[in-house]
């Protein structure tokens, strides 16, 4: 059931009370219903986009490295899977080992304990099969530093509240409330979270009793309500220690194009069905070894195609991509903001790209014809486009981990926001360590595409000037990792490896701010597969309670 009204919330406690409407909070609510336990979600924001919006505004130390809370945070009902491009990767089995490129971070759990859960994670977020795999037949290559097979699948419905909506409205256990905005919460002296105080529309205000609270309001705003909570008592979540630090996010860009020479690479790295549920693209990832041999990153590298909104590519189809884009309502639309405002830097040259239009009718057709089909209409969405040339000559991305540094942090500004809690400062920093060793793994992949025979790297700049090339493009603020994350103590992290909070036993954090690492994959399936875990411990941890009242009773 979804409501926007704080009626009747006060009476009775709430066995498990969810506080944010996204991919990890509306996968715990809906898992816990299954598996025959009520919860209460919590959303801040409404159906729709509204002024709840505002509530996120934060000072961003450097706005040149990091999106504006307004395109980096989404308060309403299904949050941040509203501007999600529907990506699903999971994350690799070196992201969960300590190394030196990481400074040794250290999960908790190894990648074994997390694996499970990518097939309920999948479900979850409409991307077929837990199926991560997918050789390229026939093409069998000796030197292994580099693997080509690796997939991220997509997502055929991303906004998880329209995919799970009739779920949502018909599950006795579960229950929504929209406008209500989590502004304290009251810590016992036993460090137990007893109430949890709750803003709602028109100045109503609610002090709900609860069994137990999961934030699982996204990276920053889950770590907002903790510092909240650490500035009313001090001492709490261990006073200069990881709460709020090393932040990251993920390095991307692109600094070089990537020339094909064997022609069933152009359909291998293409949008395909890999008869599992979803279109899927692979991805060139370096191998554990090359990563530890040569001081990697996790990082993963994909043919793209030609920046679009530079007109020189002659290409129909692109110029119709740049001006779908160009036109702000349509674009964000299509994208989410922060991807359009990537795709468009610099100016558009209109006539330019009308041109390219006008020379390449056929063609352009028949990709807009096909893109929206598979896109909007399709049972199997495709997250992306593709267009391959004869030159077979594509932009190369990468998407790299970040090295977690405790300067690299937010904390809490003396600034409050309309409801009273304490507004963020955003200390976001890159360094120069991680865009060397981003340019060294392109000089890596140079070497093996020229050992192997499968094509060539050409830099668009010198390539000596490749370090300087990556620094100029790091800036990220979609991906907020890191400031919560999963530790063995209190001193090194904030939460344990079922996510409960140090200090507070009732306590829980559900959102990619508990990720001592970041790997090369964009976060969102494995937050669900978290989510989903955690679902499995909260109702086995609240059966067992049950299972001793009553043999107490038995007893008695």
């Amino acid at each position: 059931m979804i409501r926007r009204s704080l009626d009747g919330l006060g009476d009775g406690v709430v066995e498990t009370l969810i506080v944010g409407s996204g991919p990890a909070g509306l996968t715990l609510g809906l898992e816990l219903a299954r598996r025959g336990r009520p919860s209460l979600i919590l959303e801040s924001g409404d159906r729709l986009a509204g002024p709840a919006q505002e509530l996120s505004a934060a000072r961003i130390v450097d706005p040149s490295r990091h999106d504006d809370m307004s395109i980096a945070v989404c308060r309403r009902l299904g949050g941040a899977s509203n501007l999600w491009g529907g990506r699903c990767m999971r994350l690799d089995p070196i992201d969960f080992e300590p190394r030196a490129y990481s400074r040794d971070a250290r999960w908790p759990i190894g990648f074994k304990d997390l694996e499970p859960w990518y097939e309920p994670a999948c479900r979850y977020a409409n991307c077929g099969d837990a199926v991560f795999d997918c050789p390229i037949e026939p093409l069998r290559i000796a030197d292994d530093r580099f693997g080509m097979s690796n997939i991220e699948r997509s997502s055929n419905k991303p906004a998880f509240q329209k995919a799970h909506a009739e779920a949502l409205s018909s599950s006795p256990l579960l229950e929504v409330r929209t406008g209500a905005t989590v502004v304290d919460m009251k810590l016992e002296e036993n460090g137990r979270i007893s109430q949890v105080h709750v803003a709602g529309a028109e100045g109503k205000r609610r002090d709900l009793r609860v069994g137990r609270v999961v934030v699982a309001a996204g990276g920053l705003e889950s770590t907002r309500l903790l510092l909240a909570l650490q500035r009313r008592h001090a001492g709490l979540f261990a006073t200069d220690g990881p709460l709020g630090r090393y932040y990251m996010g993920h390095i991307i860009g692109e600094i070089a194009d990537v020339v094909f020479a064997d022609e069933r690479l152009d359909a291998a790295f293409d949008f395909l069905v890999d008869g599992h549920g979803s279109f899927v693209r692979r991805r060139f990832i370096p191998s554990a070894r090359t990563q530890l041999r040569d001081g990697l990153p996790n990082m993963s590298f994909w043919p793209v195609v030609p920046p679009v909104a530079d007109a020189r590519h002659r290409s129909g189809p692109l110029s119709a991509v740049t001006l779908a884009l160009a036109a702000p309502s349509l674009g964000r639309l299509l994208v989410a903001e922060a991807i359009r405002k990537r795709h468009l830097a610099g100016s558009v040259d209109w006539m330019a790209h009308a041109r390219n239009i006008g020379a390449d009718i056929p063609r352009t057709i028949g990709f807009l014809g096909r893109f929206a089909y598979r896109r909007y209409f399709s049972s199997q969405r495709i997250s992306g486009y593709f267009v391959r040339n004869r030159a077979r000559r594509y932009g190369l991305a990468y998407s790299s981990e970040q090295s977690p540094r405790a300067e690299s942090r937010v904390t809490l500004s003396r600034e409050t926001d309309s409801l009273g809690l304490p507004r963020l400062n955003v200390d976001y920093r890159c360094c120069r360590e991680d865009a060397e060793a981003v340019a060294r793994g392109h000089a890596v992949l140079a070497d093996w595409l020229a050992g192997t025979g499968l094509g060539r790297l050409e830099y668009r700049q010198p390539e000596a000037a490749g370090v300087d090339a990556v620094a100029a493009r790091m800036g990220h603020g979609t991906h907020q990792i890191g400031t919560a994350r999963m530790g063995f103590t209190r001193r090194d992290g904030v939460v344990d490896r079922d996510l409960r909070t140090f200090d507070c036993p009732n306590l829980f954090v559900s959102s990619s701010a508990v990720f001592p690492t970041s790997g090369q994959a964009n976060p969102t399936l494995s937050i669900v597969a978290l989510a989903a875990r955690l679902a499995d411990r909260l109702a086995r941890e609240r059966s067992a309670a049950g299972d001793g009242v009553r043999r107490a009773a038995a007893h008695a």
